[in-house]
């Protein structure tokens, strides 16, 4: 059976801002506030322990998670009220395909480099920004706004946030020692404790290259007040006994 869509009209366009259909969008941003709140929260866990996965991408995940959810519940309300615009497709599939297919290229600007993982929050943020197409598309035009509004908020703002609450930063290191050394594991644990880290249990590898021995680990600061700067660990490296060459990098894994 074939629908019919009806002629645009005055009456049509007020539909999708009708009082019942208004009151549909607060609760849905309402919903919205709510997990993006919760997922700050749980974020924040990670970003304390210098996770890459910080507040900004618990957040996106889990507003637009929620978003998808509630409109579900609302299906009555899609495309400006009950049969007002009849279609003969099925929407959930629609929603279906584009959140698989965003899927695939959020995948695609998520990058690993040593101990690094990079764009985990674009990846979010592209999630979320179809998130906010769909809301267009069905209609919720006020909560689509609503939810635009938040995600410029978290994209802007909670990094700041995130850099003023208390956090454990992390150093990748990678230290190559001189030929024949063979350096004491406790002798490193030590170093990093005097200047404020700890290494991370299992984060240790041990390479073997032409006599010379290349350990790479992660160390965690305890506190970001009581954290040596990274200059002052790279001058302290000079120092150690045996040490060859290192690197220093600000890990987020």
């Amino acid at each position: 059976m074939r629908y019919r869509h009806p002629m645009p009209s005055f009456e049509t366009l007020q539909a999708f801002w009708s009082g019942p259909l208004v009151t549909v969008n607060i609760i849905v941003f309402l919903n919205l506030t709510g997990a993006l709140l919760l997922g700050l929260l749980v974020g924040y866990e990670r970003s304390y322990h210098g996770r890459a996965a910080g507040m900004r991408t618990y957040g996106l995940v889990c507003m637009a998670s929620a978003a998808l959810t509630v409109i579900g519940g609302y299906s009555s309300s899609w495309f400006g009220g009950d049969n007002l615009l009849a279609t003969g497709v099925d929407p959930t599939r629609v929603i279906q395909g584009i959140v698989t297919g965003i899927g695939f290229l959020c995948a695609g600007v998520i990058m690993r480099e040593g101990f690094n993982i990079s764009g985990l929050t674009t990846a979010a943020s592209l999630w979320a920004s179809s998130v906010i197409g769909i809301l267009v598309g069905v209609g919720f035009y006020a909560a689509a706004m609503m939810m635009a509004l938040l995600c410029t908020i978290c994209m802007v703002w909670i990094s700041k946030l995130e850099d003023w609450l208390p956090s454990r930063q992390a150093v990748a290191i990678t230290l190559k020692f001189d030929k024949n050394f063979i350096p004491i594991e406790q002798a490193l644990h030590d170093m990093a404790n005097s200047h404020g880290y700890d290494i991370v249990g299992g984060s240790t590898s041990i390479t073997l290259k032409e006599g010379a021995q290349e350990w790479n680990f992660v160390a965690v600061a305890r506190s970001r007040q009581k954290m040596q700067p990274m200059s002052e660990l790279a001058h302290e490296m000079t120092q150690f006994s045996g040490v060859e060459s290192f690197h220093l990098a600000y890990a987020r894994n």
